[in-house]
């Protein structure tokens, strides 16, 4: 299983960017989908998360700006990003998280870079 992120770049401040994650492979018990982002050094910090029922979360720095959403295809999933500050400017990751029977598992695309200018 492979986790193919797009949709990063360079962005003004104030300005918008959607991500995209898609998998490839076959998935199985999808218990939810997310997005990560991580600065050099520093601990990966999760960005928003949806479940398999569909519900969302947020990290506190982005609530009001940030809509994560399933995408149409199967294991996909979006991150819709608005009014960007410069402290967005990170590597961002998507997630699939699987859980079989209690047992859990993380798949991780390949990061990608939004830069927001000031």
């Amino acid at each position: 299983v492979q986790l193919q992120a797009s949709g990063g770049g360079l962005v003004q401040a104030g300005g918008s960017v959607t991500l995209s994650c898609a998998a490839s492979g076959t998935l199985f018990n999808v218990d939810r989908m997310g997005w990560y982002r991580q600065d050099p050094g520093k601990q990966h910090e999760l960005v928003a998360t949806i479940s398999s029922d569909g519900s969302s979360s947020y990290a506190d720095s982005v609530k009001g700006r940030f809509t994560i959403s399933r995408g149409n295809a199967e294991n996909t999933v979006i991150l819709q990003m608005q009014s960007l500050k410069p402290e967005d400017t990170s590597v961002y990751y998507c997630n699939v998280r699987t859980n079989s029977r209690g047992i859990m598992a993380n798949y991780w695309g390949q990061g990608t870079l939004v830069t927001v200018s000031s």
